[in-house]
């Protein structure tokens, strides 16, 4: 097999035929036939957040929806101790959607809103929130006795328009290369201000680690309410206390002197819908694929290997899709090295259906015959358009599924532990997937590129460097203001343009990124701040320190709250709460909130698999860019005030 490979699904793009039609309602019902259908999309509040700061001023920042046109402005209201509302701005705020009062007694209670004008009429205000002391909301949890906090997701659980957050917490974590008992896992609920809404605990038959549990939280019957999905078994405990399955089974390993030690490969394995707002099990169906057999998992992904004690065959992805343009889907899945197998649902009216299944196979050492979508997948996923009929394909690092189940193309490169997708080159069309690759072992003989570059819709190789070398991390974002676009690194040579040339030195860092202060550029997130890179210097500046940074990945990034900058959310030092840091750096730049970007919303969602990655929108969102294109989206939720 050919390392670099392209197999397309469709060779041409069917184009509608020219139709001549005279001007009125044929051309207008043709048109309206061509359009395609809006996504349902949450309804949120406007996400105000205020900061005090030191020089007695209050940094305010507020959501701009996508649905709202170009000529809406704003009006800012502050209380003081609960007195009379007072505007703020002496002219409507129409460049951005932050504001810094200045000259505020910041020892006392303030409190901000935001009224919307459009044509000097203003419209009902938002509801008000209380300045914060500090640059982080601190968000008491109910810690557990030898567990850490862990990934976390955010959806609006009960339909106020608020996130809400869910958190994985862990104990005695596994990677499933490796033997042992672990913890069960568990997934806590909670509002912003710390109330514990719920706990499902996925019990002795769920296996603890990273490659395990991915839990989607979305909305994904329209009613306004997220759901939570994910991986379940016997005696998996839902948030009300009802147990799912036999609560006395314990199918776990307890031979020490095996390899399947700890594991669990026996048993039934089931996929559960949980009420967002109550934590109740709502429908369990059989898990689609099975583990068996447990020897049908290898492939020439990772080392070319395959195993018989359920390392392989226990590697899971989740995402959520829009599969028919206008709904979501969750897609389950499993298999990385080899075999994968995807299976999308569809949860409407209560019944949680089967949409397709798409499964490459099984093949056996030295796996000559195995299918070209076999060994593809990568420790992270993303979900995009990527050929643009308006529906999602589910990018499964270096290949790519379609909206319909099938494979649209595989590019041969096997399996990697880093990808990232977006409209990183705004004088190319469409979009584009950054890719890092394994070499090692037996797999080094295909001479895969280290790092590569293609065309997210062909598949087509861009530009790639170092064939048989094993990289391990690798990033993209525009961090250099003097090149058009983004920028990669990763793996030997330094910081890369669009044509892959080397352009300079690069950054330490090559996990996560953010976007937080005042400009187009993304800054760098490391397990202890954020840094700024100096594109003349070539090095990385302090822009912003957290305090006693717990793990060397955040639980959670992403346009939470606030304008379209990113929020931070960690753990505290103690253990005992989660931070929520926030920018208070003013930006003249004026951006929708990035959630309202299907693909950028879809990222957060997935963000909690496996190795996570920072979410990327699906135009080009950096130096010197365009205004973003308008979402084509509906927003779903009850009609109260934001």
């Amino acid at each position: 097999m050919s390392s670099m490979m392209t197999l397309n699904k469709r060779t041409a793009r069917i184009l509608l035929p020219s139709i001549r039609v005279s001007v009125g309602l044929g051309l207008l019902a043709v048109l309206a036939a061509a359009a395609p259908a809006q996504r349902q999309m949450e309804n949120l509040t406007r996400g105000i957040v205020a900061v005090k700061q030191d020089d007695n001023s209050v940094y305010v920042g507020w959501r701009l929806f996508g649905t709202e046109p170009e000529s809406i402005a704003f009006n800012l209201y502050r209380i003081v101790d609960g007195g009379s509302p007072v505007k703020v701005n002496a002219a409507p705020i129409a460049d951005a959607t932050n504001y810094v009062d200045r000259g505020v007694s910041v020892d006392r209670s303030i409190q901000y809103f935001v009224r919307p004008l459009m044509n000097g009429d203003e419209s009902a205000a938002s509801k008000p929130v209380t300045a914060w002391d500090r640059d982080y909301l601190e968000i008491p949890i109910q810690p557990i006795a030898e567990y850490r906090p862990g990934d976390a997701s955010v959806a609006d659980l009960d339909g106020d328009g608020d996130y809400e957050i869910v958190l994985h917490q862990v104990s005695r974590a596994r990677d499933n290369a490796h033997a042992g008992i672990t913890g069960t896992p568990v997934l806590d609920a909670y509002e912003l201000d710390g109330t514990h809404m719920w706990r499902v605990d996925l019990g002795i038959n769920i296996r603890e680690g990273e490659h395990y549990t991915q839990f989607m939280v979305y909305d994904l019957d329209g009613d306004g309410k997220a759901e939570m999905v994910c991986k379940t078994a016997d005696g998996t405990t839902d948030g009300t206390g009802e147990v799912i399955g036999d609560r006395n089974k314990d199918w776990r390993s307890k031979n020490e002197e095996e390899q399947t030690f700890g594991r669990i490969l026996d048993g039934p394995e089931y996929f559960t819908i949980f009420d967002g707002q109550t934590g109740a099990a709502l429908k369990s169906v059989d898990y689609i694929p099975s583990r068996d057999p447990i020897d049908g998992w290898g492939g020439i992904g990772g080392n070319g290997g395959n195993d018989r004690y359920g390392n392989r065959c226990d590697r899971f992805l989740a995402c959520v899709a829009y599969l028919d343009g206008e709904r979501p889907s969750v897609v389950m899945c499993r298999g990385v090295y080899g075999r994968i197998v995807m299976a999308a649902w569809d949860w409407r009216d209560g019944e949680l259906t089967s949409r397709w299944v798409f499964d490459s196979g099984i093949s056996h050492p030295p796996f000559r015959d195995a299918s070209p979508y076999s060994g593809m997948g990568g420790h992270s996923l993303s979900v995009a358009d990527v050929d643009e009929d308006g529906k999602d394909e589910i990018v499964y690092h270096a290949m790519v599924v379609d909206d319909d189940g099938q494979g649209l193309y595989s590019t041969g490169l096997r399996h990697g532990d880093s990808m990232h997708i977006s409209d990183m080159y705004p004088d190319r069309a469409g979009l584009e997937v950054f890719t890092i690759h394994e070499n090692e072992g037996a797999t080094v003989r295909f001479r895969t590129p280290g790092a590569a570059m293609r065309d997210a819709r062909t598949g087509e190789i861009l530009w790639s460097h170092s064939p048989g070398v094993d990289v391990g991390a690798g990033t993209a974002a525009d961090i250099d203001p003097r090149h058009l676009g983004y920028e990669a690194w990763g793996g030997p040579g330094g910081l890369r343009d669009s044509r892959g040339r080397e352009i300079g030195s690069k950054p330490r860092s090559t996990d996560f990124v953010i976007w937080w202060d005042g400009d187009l550029l993304r800054e760098l997130l490391t397990s202890s701040g954020i840094n700024k890179w100096n594109w003349e210097t070539g090095v990385e500046k302090r822009l912003f320190s957290t305090e006693g940074a717990r793990s060397r990945r955040p639980n959670l990034t992403g346009d939470l709250i606030g304008d379209w900058r990113e929020e931070l959310l960690t753990t505290a030092p103690d253990g005992q709460s989660l931070r929520l840091y926030t920018t208070t750096i003013p930006t003249e730049h004026r951006v929708y909130t990035l959630m309202h970007d299907p693909q950028y919303r879809l990222g957060i969602a997935w963000q909690n698999v496996v190795y996570n990655k920072p979410p990327h929108p699906s135009f080009f969102l950096g130096h010197g860019m365009k205004p973003p294109p308008r979402p084509n989206i509906c927003l779903i939720g009850n009609g109260y005030l934001r």
